[in-house]
Formats: structure tokens, C-alpha cells, sequence
């Protein structure tokens, strides 16, 4: 799918392009590049490469685990020649074929942003699915439980998770982070029939740390935990406290949110 170049001036010396990314993580590697299996890192830098000959680096805004899925997903990318965001828009998703995934948006934007370091706010939902039928249409798409859940317990627990805290407890062994110290702006439980959605909400999470939550708090909802266990085993700051770690395939990465320019409503990528 050849393309020409935009006329119109470039940003920056090497335009900058910001991206809106949904995709099904079950056949990727997750978000990364790595040497063995197809990342979405790897697939979008493959289908940039194929419609300009460029060599991108797509820089994301989270690192989602094999099996993760995503709704709004953001990313960006430099490159040399200035092209309109819609035809980039086009000519990835048209390289990307026949892989899980697409760009929903496409936009230029200035050298000083950063899908990563630029966010103010992520948006996480996590869906479980509760019947004694396996799920077909949701497949990898969805935590399976074949018995209920109290959604209502799961509600009232959750709230001990909002707020600054200590996460070692929720956070992978092999999490890079810093720091275990976490901000969390929300934490909601929802019922819509036989689903239970969880949506959390904070600038930046841990390394598996709404997976482990999410663990923790089915606990909960089977009565086998109540809210006073869950917060003993986010006091403990001990990863052995942590009940058992969600499955990847009922994450989505959500939404991503960064500040407005002066002015302007704060950007909501969806």
C-alpha cells in the first residue's frame, strides 16, 4: 500500500505520531518486542517498516503481559517524512492484516509527548464471567468461573485497595518498579447479568498488580476472604500473602489519559 509523503510541515524535524491501539493480546507475546513470538511492539514496528521503510520504535504507554487485551491501548512513534494521520492510520492497519489488532487513531503531536511518561491516568477493567457454561463468543476474553460470585462483598473490599499504599503484597516477584508505593484513584465492582466487571483506575500500576487484586478479591466474592483479610494482606507487604493471580485473558487496558494544553479539556484517548 504505497503512500506519498504529506505536504504540509512537519511538527518537528522528525514528526511525531500518536496512536490508539485495540487489540486481542491472546496470540501476542504481549506488548514488548521479544526474541521469540509476535509482540504488538514487534507487529506495528513490521507494518510501519512495510508502508515507508522506515525503522520506527513504537514506545507504549503499558507493557501488557501475554493474554492482555486492550480497548485503548496508546503509542507513538517518529518518523523522517511527514505523512497525514489518516493515511498512517490506513496504512498500518492495512500491514497489520492478519494480526489481532488495529489503530482506532491517528494524530500528530508535538516532540514533547510521551504515551508513556506523558500519561496522567490509566484505565484497567478486568471481566469475569460467571455461569456454569464455558464461554465460546468470549473465549480468552473473559476469567471463566463456573459458581458466583458476591459482587456486592467484592465492591465493599475492594475500596481497602483505593488510596496510597504500600502494593508489595499485589505486585510480581520480578517487577521493576521502584518503588511498591502506588496511588489508586478508583476501584469499582460492577454486575451487568452474569458478568462482574472490575474497573480500576491510577497514573501507574506494579507489574501484575491489577491481576493480583483482581485474585485476591474473587477470594472475597466466594466467602472464603472478607474485607478485614484483604486489608491484613495489603498491610503485610509479603507476596506470599497474595491470593491467587488472575488469569491475563479478562485484563484490558482501557484508557489512557494525559493533561490538556492550556485551555483545553484534559485528553481522553479512548
Amino acid at each position: 500500500m504505497g503512500l506519498r509523503p504529506s505536504s504540509h510541515a512537519a511538527h518537528s524535524a522528525m514528526p511525531r505520531y500518536r496512536i490508539t491501539i485495540e487489540y486481542d493480546g491472546t496470540c501476542f507475546v504481549g506488548w514488548q518486542a521479544q526474541a521469540q513470538g509476535v509482540s504488538v511492539q514487534s507487529a506495528l514496528q513490521e507494518a510501519i517498516q512495510r508502508f515507508c521503510g522506515e525503522s520506527a520504535i513504537v514506545k507504549g504507554a503499558g507493557r501488557t503481559d501475554a493474554g492482555v487485551h486492550a480497548w485503548g491501548q496508546v503509542a507513538h512513534f517518529d518518523l523522517v517524512k511527514s505523512w497525514d494521520p489518516f493515511r498512517v492510520q490506513e496504512a498500518i492497519n492495512f500491514h497489520l492484516k492478519p494480526h489481532a489488532a488495529v489503530v482506532l487513531e491517528c494524530a500528530v503531536v508535538g516532540e514533547d509527548f510521551d504515551a508513556r511518561f506523558s500519561a496522567v491516568q490509566r484505565h484497567y477493567v478486568y471481566r469475569i464471567l460467571c455461569r456454569r457454561a464455558r464461554p465460546v463468543l468470549d473465549a480468552n476474553r473473559v476469567w471463566w468461573l463456573p459458581h458466583d460470585l458476591d459482587h456486592d462483598a467484592m465492591a465493599d473490599a475492594a475500596s481497602v485497595f483505593v488510596g496510597r499504599h504500600d502494593f508489595t503484597t499485589f505486585r510480581a516477584a520480578q517487577c521493576q518498579a521502584q518503588s511498591p508505593l502506588k496511588t489508586l484513584d478508583a476501584f469499582a465492582v460492577a454486575r451487568s447479568g452474569l458478568e462482574i466487571r472490575l474497573s480500576v483506575s491510577a497514573r501507574s500500576f506494579l507489574h501484575n498488580q491489577v491481576r493480583s487484586m483482581v485474585g485476591s478479591l474473587k477470594l472475597v466474592g466466594e466467602g472464603k476472604w472478607n474485607r478485614t483479610d484483604l486489608a491484613a494482606a495489603l498491610a503485610a507487604r509479603d507476596r506470599t500473602r497474595c491470593g491467587p493471580v488472575a488469569p491475563a485473558a479478562g485484563l484490558y487496558l482501557a484508557r489512557v489519559d494525559y493533561p490538556a494544553p492550556a485551555g483545553e479539556r484534559a485528553l481522553r484517548v479512548t
